[in-house]
């Protein structure tokens, strides 16, 4: 049957775009339990956006997607999905949830799309039962499964993959290595792995932690709570705002509902805080916040610092840390502050002494750092370090810029600290807490200040949790936080002020030497 130019043209962009598709041929249920078009709310324009990103940059979807209760991801990825099934040829979609009641809700919310589509648009199924929908003319099709069943996935080439709540498969690793292996790495495939958290160390914040600090071919997409427009209650006739409450309100930038509605589920949830921030998370960090931990670094000082804008650009010396791997494939990271800024981060992995030592240099050329400015680049030296340093000895000219560090060498304070490390730290806390101070608005670098544990010597010294011990709970080594903590490694030393290109007024006050 022959179709009208306008009928074309409308096909053509219904199937091209996806925001003017889907509210246009894909209907919900709503918690009312009313069927109404699906029009993309805040959280799931967030998700749209990053992934149409990272389409165009890369001609393919790799994303871990992390999220609060009821924010609409999963109603997204099945949307989307149902979109590229019935307007491609060949394309198969699979969805792998934790549990088979899951598994239903999510099969019955394609039925739903189908039965509602227009059509125009809408595909004749050959297959329709309780785990597949199939298009005939199209060769494609949706099929969905539970993980628990041995070999669910393996069988067959799928083009889209949708993984739900994956912190709660059993056996998440082998799983997730069986259906990913049925993934193609062609252009045009799509994986999405979402879930809320589920505590540290599990497949799914390992997958976190890789895509979150850039070590893997998958995107971070996080999505607060507080993003929700419904996430709020009125405010009730004398309702008493607590401290507490008003500093997290500051924070985020909320409103009073906001906060209304916050208070009431968490009374909800047993008065439990901890379970609040993993079923309704306002930052990644706090998402995977263990039960008990008390961190040395608060994430409430931390966001203050996060969205700190400085009225006037830092000046005076500036301090390069530098974090290197201790073993080839682990990740180096460079962290360049000035006074009360943290220009920025930068990690780099996969990297030998020599590489190292290279970007360090190009790194050293490129800022203009400068000894006689009172600039130092501050190295630690233990395992890999010893030969960075040893190495930049040799490029740099300008030697005095290099200073060895050893994390576990004696204190400048060792009634305070138990080593070096701990100093450093320490020297954090007291920084970010005298605001202002301004760090880079930063997930990864958020969670590497908040999850370390820490504790005191009989003498009552502060000691932080190592590396090592970090990764035996499931979390990554806090390279970035560790890098940022270098440049407190030694005091700041002043400019040589005979120069006379430099004046005593560019190292005062916020920013300068002696900040």
């Amino acid at each position: 049957m022959s179709i009208s130019a306008r009928e074309k043209a409308i096909r053509q962009r219904l199937k091209d775009d996806f925001l003017h598709y889907a509210p246009r041929c894909l209907k919900i249920r709503t918690k009312a339990a009313t069927i109404v078009p699906l029009v993309l709310n805040d959280a799931q324009m967030l998700i749209h956006n990053a992934i149409q990103e990272q389409l165009g940059r890369t001609g393919r979807v790799r994303a871990i997607l992390l999220k609060g209760r009821q924010q609409g991801g999963s109603t997204y990825v099945e949307g989307r999905f149902y979109w590229r099934v019935t307007h491609t040829k060949g394309m198969r979609a699979f969805i792998l949830t934790h549990d088979d009641g899951a598994t239903t809700n999510l099969f019955e919310m394609v039925e739903r799309y189908h039965e509602n589509c227009p059509a125009l648009v809408r595909p004749t199924a050959s297959t329709s039962n309780a785990k597949e929908l199939m298009f005939d003319q199209l060769d494609s099709g949706y099929k969905v499964g539970t993980a628990g069943n041995k070999g669910v996935g393996r069988s067959s080439t799928v083009q889209l993959f949708h993984g739900s709540e994956v912190a709660f498969w059993p056996n998440a690793k082998g799983h997730a290595a069986g259906v990913l292996q049925a993934v193609p790495d062609e252009p045009g495939t799509e994986v999405v792995m979402e879930s809320t958290a589920n505590g540290l160390g599990n497949f799914f914040h390992l997958q976190w932690q890789l895509a979150e600090s850039g070590q893997s071919e998958f995107i971070a997409i996080f999505v607060p709570w507080f993003i929700q427009r419904e996430y709020r209650k009125p405010v009730p006739p004398g309702f008493q705002i607590t401290t507490e409450e008003a500093e997290y309100q500051a924070t985020y930038n909320l409103d009073l509902e906001q906060i209304v509605w916050r208070r009431a589920k968490t009374v909800e949830l047993n008065n439990d805080e901890t379970l609040f921030m993993q079923e309704y998370p306002a930052t990644a960090a706090e998402a995977f916040q263990m039960a008990g931990l008390d961190p040395y670094i608060k994430p409430k000082i931390v966001m203050a610092a996060r969205k700190c804008k400085l009225v006037d650009e830092p000046t005076g010396p500036r301090h390069l840390g530098v974090d290197p791997a201790r073993f080839g494939d682990d990740r180096t990271s460079l962290c360049l502050r000035q006074g009360r800024k943290v220009h920025w981060i930068k990690s780099h992995s996969k990297k030998d002494t020599m590489q190292v030592a290279g970007i360090v240099k190009t790194t050293i050329d490129e800022l203009g750092l400068q000894s006689r400015l009172g600039d130092r680049v501050f190295i630690d030296v233990g395992g890999l370090g010893a030969g960075v340093y040893d190495r930049l000895r040799e490029l740099v000219t300008d030697k005095a810029l290099l200073v060895a560090v050893n994390s576990s060498e004696s204190p400048d304070n060792a009634v305070k600290y138990t080593n070096k490390r701990a100093e450093m730290w320490g020297e954090i806390l007291v920084w970010l807490t005298n605001q202002p101070a301004s760090i880079p608005d930063s997930d990864e670098l958020h969670a590497d200040l908040t999850q370390i544990k820490y504790s005191y010597d009989s003498n009552s010294a502060l000691a932080m949790e190592s590396k090592k011990d970090m990764k035996k709970r499931g979390l990554r080594s806090p390279d970035c936080a560790d890098a940022l903590g270098l440049t407190f490694a030694r005091a700041p030393v002043p400019p040589k002020l005979d120069d006379e290109n430099i004046s005593k007024n560019n190292f005062n006050g916020g920013g300068g030497w002696m900040s």
